[in-house]
């Protein structure tokens, strides 16, 4: 199972430690954070214990509107279940309370200017993709026209050279010979790089190039939600399938179908070009739309009339 720490958290959105600077190496394993609403009233049923909670102003104020025995036996009920830490939102300092169980109980506190929701995104957004299943895979990662797009094959089949077409054309490079794949949601694989090779592609015969210090930084992104799966194979006599509708087939990441395609490769086919027309149809596919269908309908009206 994935993990980050505290420490982690803390460096990533630069809170402010009021207690328990020794403690930041506690691990967090689960995704999103949690505020203790229902827990200050007695309902823990359900409380997500492992999560990082989140103190907004309406969980401070009411406390502040408790007795100060009703206060200790409020916050005492939670912290005896030891979450990885507490999170202040909107700078608010009347907190004392807080700090002395959180000390007692060596659980890290801290604080944020941040409003509570802005926060809350944006650590959400943080933790998901921290703590999400992830895989490696050899390939080349390229964002066309806004559609990530994975370029698998043999090594030496091309992917590196075709994927520098496309930013040449006004694409977007992403990563190149290992993939990292991320599986953010149920039908959610996000492809980045490793950090390492970042804006780095390799091109046989040239070397290695720097793609934001020679195209730009438009040439680059981070990472992209990879939406179609294209296999760059050598050409082989008879093999390509020339119906009109190409049968749907899909590669499975993490437990998530992608569909795919396989492009043959010859002296003379414009493989960038493929991959352009691939990715606008698939997202007119998206759109309900099916050129197929289309056409097949202009024959059947020709046919009546």
């Amino acid at each position: 199972m994935k993990s980050i720490t505290v420490q982690n958290i803390k460096d990533t959105f630069q809170l402010e430690v009021l207690t328990g600077a020794d403690r930041l190496d506690r691990i967090i394993t689960r995704p999103r954070s949690h505020r203790p609403g229902l827990e200050f009233v007695g309902y823990f049923d359900f409380f997500p214990m492992e999560r990082v909670q989140v103190l907004g102003r309406k969980e401070i104020n009411y406390l502040l509107t408790r007795s100060v025995e009703e206060r200790k036996l409020h916050i005492g009920n939670i912290v005896k279940y030891h979450p990885p830490c507490f999170i202040v939102t909107t700078g608010q300092e009347e907190i004392h309370y807080l700090t002395l169980f959180c000390e007692q109980e060596g659980i890290p506190l801290l604080r944020t200017a941040e409003t509570t929701t802005e926060f809350i995104a944006k650590l959400d957004g943080y933790l998901v993709k921290a703590l999400a299943p992830e895989m490696s895979i050899h390939g080349v990662c390229v964002n066309v026209a806004g559609i990530g797009i994975l370029l698998r094959g043999k090594s030496g089949i091309g992917k590196s050279e075709t994927a520098h077409t496309l930013i040449r054309k006004g694409h977007r490079f992403v990563a190149d010979d290992i993939v990292v794949l991320k599986k953010l949601g149920p039908t959610t694989l996000l492809g980045t790089h490793n950090q390492t090779s970042r804006e780095f592609l390799a091109l046989r015969s040239v070397g290695l190039i720097n793609v934001v210090r020679q195209y730009g930084r438009t040439a680059f992104q981070d990472e992209t939600r990879i939406v179609l799966d294209i296999e760059l194979s050598p050409w082989r006599e008879n093999a390509l399938n020339n119906e009109l509708e190409v049968v749907p087939q899909f590669t499975e990441y993490l437990g998530i179908q992608i569909p795919h395609l396989e492009v043959q490769l010859q002296p003379g086919r414009d493989v960038a070009g493929l991959i352009e027309a691939a990715a606008n149809n698939w997202y007119l596919k998206q759109l309900g739309y099916s050129a197929a269908e289309d056409f097949m309908s202009r024959i059947q009206n020709e046919m009546q009339s």
